[in-house]
């Protein structure tokens, strides 16, 4: 009974916010998945749903794993919409559009305490779901609830929703030097 008290005050306590990792630096992901990790280890449950990534095995999958059951990653996405891996823009569009139905009802399941919408500002650069859904996502989001939404060029429509912006901007970058991808760092 004490422990069922408690949970609800905390929820009742809690001001759930909109938070978003955005701009053209390297960091947007690490940012959410940092944040996801701190949430975690407040006993916190975490829910990670990628909509771009999918098909890579990331290192970030191997750790989550390790977890346990109250941090999960979920890729639902096609992978990189530019490479020739296959796939046309129908498919990211329809792997997207999954992945915005599992964000509504794992927003209204009330299972998880912080949800990353990992790329979905991608998602919504490239077409791939609507600005109109993705409010309406925004706006339906429980009062408990802490909401990430990382990715380039946030919209403003998004921004003004936000309770936290954050622009990772690059300043240098080592692709520019020819470097590759790099175990850790980038996967």
């Amino acid at each position: 009974m004490e422990k069922r008290y408690r949970e609800r005050k905390r929820m009742s306590e809690t001001k759930g916010l909109i938070l978003v990792f955005t701009g053209n630096g390297k960091g947007k992901t690490t940012a959410a998945l940092g944040m996801g990790l701190r949430a975690w280890g407040q006993g916190m449950r975490v829910l990670v749903l990628q909509f771009i990534k999918g098909g890579w095995r990331y290192g970030e999958l191997n750790a989550t794993e390790r977890l346990g059951g109250r941090f999960a990653i979920r890729q639902l996405g096609e992978g990189f919409t530019r490479a020739d891996n296959g796939k046309t823009m129908g498919d990211h569009r329809e792997a997207a559009r999954h992945a915005l139905e599992e964000a509504n009802k794992e927003i209204n399941a009330g299972n998880f305490d912080l949800i990353i919408l990992d790329e979905i500002l991608y998602a919504l650069k490239f077409g791939l779901i609507d600005m109109e859904e993705v409010l309406a996502l925004l706006d339906k989001k429980p009062p408990h609830l802490h909401l990430v939404l990382t990715g380039r060029d946030a919209p403003p429509e998004i921004i003004d929703r936000a309770d936290l912006v954050t622009e990772m901007r690059e300043i240098k970058h080592h692709y520019k030097k020819g470097i590759k991808a790099q175990r850790g760092v980038e996967f």
